[in-house]
């Protein structure tokens, strides 16, 4: 026969433990996984639960209840967030553009361009146009590259 009485004094224990909301729900929850064990229990045979099968149980069924609730977390992207420079952003803010202008690495490469070699940007637009270089042109670009590679290391 099953106890309702010690499964309910049981769940008020642990009900306290969830979101204001569902703390009803979570007693019932409790209370049945409690009933469903001592169930499975009489099937097999077993002795009755013991108290401390009982908390055990219903700390499992609170741990289910977080897992549950953090698998079914909804975050809105109006939700503001700390930058990390004490300003507020909305979480749409934050998402990257892969449109969008990479304007340090563009004005870098602008950099770079007006101190490279106007021979080096002639090749560069021979072989982006699929053109085959001369011997002289190989030759140079090989240079140019040998020579930027001793100045990384």
């Amino acid at each position: 026969m099953l106890d309702w009485n010690k499964y309910s004094a049981v769940a008020e224990r642990f009900q306290f433990k969830a979101q204001y909301q569902d703390r009803e729900d979570l007693k019932h929850n409790i209370i049945l996984a409690l009933a469903n064990q001592r169930i499975r229990n009489s099937q097999n045979g077993d002795n009755p639960l013991t108290e401390p099968a009982m908390l055990r149980i219903a700390s499992h069924t609170v741990a289910d209840y977080y897992r549950d609730l953090r698998r079914n977390a909804k975050i809105s992207l109006n939700t503001e967030s700390d930058d990390g420079e004490g300003n507020t952003v909305e979480l749409l803010d934050t998402i990257a553009d892969d449109k969008a202008i990479d304007v340090k690495a563009w004005i870098d490469a602008r950099i770079w361009l007006m101190g490279c070699p106007n021979r080096l940007i002639e090749i560069a637009h021979k072989r982006l146009r699929g053109m085959a270089l001369e011997g002289k042109e190989q030759e140079y670009l090989r240079r140019f590259r040998l020579k930027s590679q001793k100045s990384l290391f």
